[in-house]
């Protein structure tokens, strides 16, 4: 998939969606206050990494900035994904809601596959679009527990401060064997952009700052799959590689998409002009593609998971196979450590 747009303008705003870790350290609470809040704050509270209420401000600035038409593309990259994976499973689902609407380009794209679906969309501009109400953004989601066959979230996920408990919440709005599916940004994202600014900030300013967002690896995230207490886990991925005349372009793109910055801790002013083209030689140098463009990859983690449910299938007890491999297969069976040596494959029996 290339992108062909002309470059814009240069943005005011240099915040991009890569994978770095950014420590946060808790507000100290002064006087009596303290005392009183000590056991509570720090029994329940936790860093919080994203400013995820600044989220639907970022999707309500990218349907100004060409969403539509133009940013969109990924997701209608991935939304054709799920419906692909949603026509493997044979059966029906009657009752389903999407978080992240996708201005409506979810819906269109799913509703061949289901009945009846709900949108969650926090943006206001996109829930317009899609022809729903937007909902308030809060990290409790609005589904009524054990309403729904199917529950999918679309691009979401890697905003949260919460990704556990938004798999839980998820879970617990499904039917007992209902399906759960969330698709969102995994670490390969962007690693070419992620290099190039990496070291263009060290080389002119000697330091590394939280510009960049952190995201998960498809190992670490196929574990949230379990913890949130989803039977029968998955965790695949898909890489979509597009193409830039130029850094200037790409970040014009994040920006269409809604996807730059909301680290809470994230630097609030201008990228330096001499780091930017310190960046764009870095990037041109090692990605660029043999017609000059250059190259971006985007990596998408689908993870899937059911609502338990009591006649589920379950894994056997390792050792307790009553067949052999080594029969099935036709083949000559050897101890481990045990040299194999050449032989003619037994013939199948009838």
């Amino acid at each position: 998939m290339s992108r062909t747009d002309a470059a814009p303008d240069l943005p005011s705003e240099r915040t991009v969606l890569v994978s770095v870790i950014a420590t946060l350290s808790s507000r100290p609470v002064p006087g009596e206050i303290y005392t009183t809040r000590m056991k509570t704050e720090t029994s329940t509270s936790r860093p919080r990494l994203f400013d995820s209420a600044y989220l639907a401000k970022r999707r309500d600035r990218a349907e100004r900035c060409g969403f539509q038409g133009r940013g969109d593309f990924l997701h209608s990259e991935v939304a054709t994904l799920l419906g692909e994976r949603l026509g493997e499973v044979t059966r029906a689902f009657d009752t389903a809601a999407i978080v992240g609407s996708g201005g409506g380009l979810h819906h269109a794209v799913l509703a061949p596959h289901l009945k009846h679906i709900q949108q969650v969309e926090w943006s206001e501009r996109r829930a317009k679009r899609a022809g729903v109400e937007a909902t308030p953004f809060s990290e409790t989601l609005p589904l009524a527990e054990a309403s729904l066959d199917l529950v999918v979230s679309m691009l979401e996920m890697h905003w949260l401060n919460d990704p556990v408990g938004h798999l839980i919440q998820l879970r617990r709005a499904l039917r007992p064997d209902g399906l759960m599916i969330a698709a969102l940004f995994g670490g390969e994202t962007l690693n070419e952009l992620r290099s190039a600014l990496t070291q263009a900030e060290i080389d002119v300013t000697g330091g590394l700052s939280p510009r960049i967002a952190p995201m998960g690896e498809i190992r670490d995230l196929g574990g949230l799959l379990q913890r949130a207490g989803l039977t029968m886990p998955v965790a695949d991925s898909e890489r979509i590689r597009t193409s830039y005349p130029d850094i200037i372009a790409l970040m014009h793109d994040l920006r269409a998409m809604g996807e730059t910055n909301i680290l809470t801790d994230r630097r609030r002013v201008p990228m330096r002009r001499d780091m930017l083209v310190r960046a764009e030689k870095i990037y041109a140098e090692k990605h660029s593609l043999p017609d000059g463009r250059l190259s971006a990859t985007f990596e998408v983690i689908f993870l899937t998971g059911w609502a338990p449910a009591p006649d589920q299938p379950v894994a056997l007890r390792p050792g307790s196979a009553k067949a052999r491999l080594a029969d099935a297969l036709s083949v000559e069976e050897h101890g481990l450590g045990e040299k194999a040596s050449p032989t003619v494959p037994r013939p199948r029996k009838a």
